[in-house]
């Protein structure tokens, strides 16, 4: 049995890293394009805008995430009616909120741009990505909803068919507007927005398929007392509020350490968002794991059996940690051959190549963070996840503004290892009180 749980782990897994690995393989695409192509301040506008869009939608990235842990718990309850009203709560509210996030594009935009350290280049570019990529919002956090069942329910391969659609298209539109058509920055925020729309419909259509919702306007008819219970309404925004927290505290530290990185100048900035693209293609894999946890956890928590939940926490977790290793030992060796195919700027390749271990190091280290990422997040105790989150962002701070002051940006890099650090030990101090609930 556990042997055998080892190898079901991987079978649902491997779909996820694929499909999660295609992320980042679009922001190297595009780094390389720019790179080639353009200047540092074009490269260093990218990273920015990336930024921002981050913010954007990963605060709102609850809609997966709490999508994933009640649809598991919905799934083990063999509740179809549940499971049904509870995709069309989460694509409701996506919609809403994307539609309030074009309507307020101005504000945004103008606000993010100030908050910026950039030169007034940087962010004149950086608008340049914002005002086209923002028309994407609705079709993006629809598509977070639709995600975040497919995780739910465990259809791994379902999810590596539409990351795949969504990458693939995405990659095809940057490289024909930036490579064939010298768009630079605006190419890439076009071909983005196209690829969003275009996959909200092949992943709309996959998963009512796969629900047997033949005509969803019917069945939300069917369902619509139950989709706007407020009983249920109140639990998903308690917990998806939660969540929000949680992600605009993990984005904020992100956003603190790009920030302090252009403050270094704009070959400071370029190297640091090439090296961030090892870091994110390595975070897309563990990441991996943690969605089958996610799935795995959801589903042993809702019928209350600790031995499996245990059986497979651990399990997962020995998986991660080995692929962890392997991750950091590639990018060791491989980066100095990598960082000039994603910037021709001689300066910016050399600034990366002497802050590639830094980038190991976090890679190591982050595993155990991901993994109890997905346990939270499968359980919804939202709670701890946001408290574990703020106290390592302020640690990460604090430290950050002391070692950036005396080391510059070789304090940056040891402050952002230190702060992935303590997020996996905050969230371990929980873990226990996870374990109590399931007695």
């Amino acid at each position: 049995m556990k042997q055998n749980n080892y190898l079901y782990i991987i079978k649902l897994a491997i779909p996820i890293i694929i499909a999660n690995a295609s992320v980042p393989l679009l922001g190297l695409a595009d780094t390389a394009a720019i790179g080639q192509t353009a200047s540092a301040s074009d490269l260093g506008a990218i990273a920015l805008a990336a930024l921002i869009f981050s913010f954007v939608y990963w605060g709102f990235g609850f809609l997966r995430m709490g999508t994933t842990g009640f649809i598991a718990q919905a799934s083990g309850a063999e509740d179809n009616n549940e499971l049904h009203a509870l995709v069309f709560r989460s694509v409701f509210l996506g919609a809403a909120i994307g539609l309030v996030l074009v309507i307020l594009q101005k504000l945004i935009g103008e606000l993010s741009v100030y908050l910026l350290s950039a030169s007034d280049e940087i962010k004149d570019l950086v608008k340049d990505y914002f005002y086209i990529r923002i028309w994407g919002a609705p079709a993006t956090l629809i598509t977070f909803s639709l995600l975040g069942t497919l995780i739910g329910m465990g259809w791994t391969k379902r999810l590596l068919w539409v990351q795949l659609f969504l990458n693939g298209l995405n990659i095809a539109f940057n490289v024909t507007f930036v490579v064939g058509f010298g768009m630079g920055v605006k190419g890439i925020a076009l071909g983005t927005v196209l690829a969003e729309w275009l996959t909200l419909f092949f992943a709309g259509y996959i998963l009512f398929k796969r629900l047997e919702i033949n005509r969803p306007w019917e069945r939300v008819r069917e369902l619509k007392t139950q989709i706007f219970d407020m009983p249920k309404l109140i639990a998903l925004f308690k917990v998806n509020s939660d969540i929000m927290i949680r992600t605009l505290a993990l984005l904020s530290g992100f956003a603190w350490f790009a920030n302090q990185g252009a403050k270094f100048g704009d070959h400071t900035l370029a190297a640091n968002h090439v090296l961030l693209q090892f870091v994110t293609l390595s975070a897309f894999f563990l990441d991996g794991y943690a969605h089958v946890v996610e799935m795995l956890a959801g589903k042993a928590f809702g019928a209350k059996n600790k031995s499996l939940f245990m059986l497979q926490v651990k399990q997962s977790t020995v998986l991660a940690g080995g692929t962890a290793v392997l991750l950091a030992l590639i990018v060791f060796l491989s980066s100095n051959t990598i960082i000039p195919l994603l910037t021709k700027d001689l300066q910016v390749q050399a600034i990366a190549s002497d802050y590639k271990n830094y980038a190991v190091f976090y890679i190591l280290f982050s595993f155990i963070a991901f993994q109890l990422d997905g346990v939270f997040i499968g359980v919804t105790r939202s709670k701890e996840m946001r408290n574990a989150t703020l106290l390592s962002m302020i640690a990460f701070i604090g430290l950050g503004i002391i070692l950036v002051h005396h080391y510059g940006n070789t304090g940056l890099w040891l402050s952002f290892i230190f702060y992935v650090v303590v997020r996996g030990f905050a969230l371990g101090l929980y873990y226990p009180k996870v374990l109590r609930m399931l007695e």
